[in-house]
């Protein structure tokens, strides 16, 4: 019974594949360098996929992967509800928050703000009952402050360092980032056992790293 993991590239991706050696899941060859996709295991029932974060959850939902690591800001984004979240692997830890131009107050009524998180950003303003206008941009949110596009932008922040080189503070904390493992529902109930068995593993491995 084959089971199929999607993986996130990148940083989530470095993260991802110590916790998975240490429950017993390795690569039978080193994805960084190899511009392949797919990759057997050590285990000749698993094979992983490595995927852009936003298309994990995608993958997952329609069952071309059983199982998936993506950032909890994705899964905000996408939308969670048809997939299981058995569990946070505590890595890529970073936040979701509002920033702008350091010392600015917002303007009263309508703010206009920039972000790649558009759903995250119309829930947030709209719980605080603030009316916004989201513009979405793919890349650097920290100009849009700066050139007037926007009054405040929703990004990821890490340390805070592009912010203050650019002028910009960190304002408040939407939700606190980490990277999850999920499961597609219908595979979870077809492949309970060997499914389990890797999430129990990797639970051991987030605990005693």
């Amino acid at each position: 019974m084959q089971i199929t993991i999607a993986l996130t590239k990148g940083r989530i991706l470095k993260e991802t594949l110590p916790l998975l050696a240490a429950a017993g899941l390795e690569p039978q060859e080193d994805i960084s360098k190899s511009r392949k996709l797919i990759f057997p295991t050590n285990r000749p029932d698993v094979r992983l996929l490595i995927l852009r974060g936003v298309d994990v959850p995608t993958y997952v939902q329609h069952g071309a992967a059983d199982m998936g690591v993506a950032g909890k800001d994705t899964l905000l984004e996408h939308g969670s509800d048809d997939l299981y979240e058995p569990l946070d692997l505590g890595i890529a830890r970073c936040q979701l928050m509002t920033a702008g131009v350091k010392g600015a107050e917002l303007p009263r009524g309508r703010i206009r703000v920039a972000t790649k998180f558009v759903h995250s950003a119309k829930r947030y303003y709209a719980a605080r009952g603030r009316q916004a206008d989201i513009i979405k941009l793919y890349g650097a949110m920290e100009l849009a402050p700066l050139m007037d596009l926007a009054d405040e932008i929703v990004d990821i922040v890490d340390t805070g360092n592009t912010l203050k080189a650019n002028g910009l503070e960190a304002r408040e904390v939407i939700a606190p980032i980490s990277s999850r493992l999920i499961v597609n529902k219908a595979s979870m109930k077809m492949k309970y056992q060997p499914i389990s068995a890797l999430i129990d593993k990797l639970a051991a491995a987030v605990a005693t790293d």
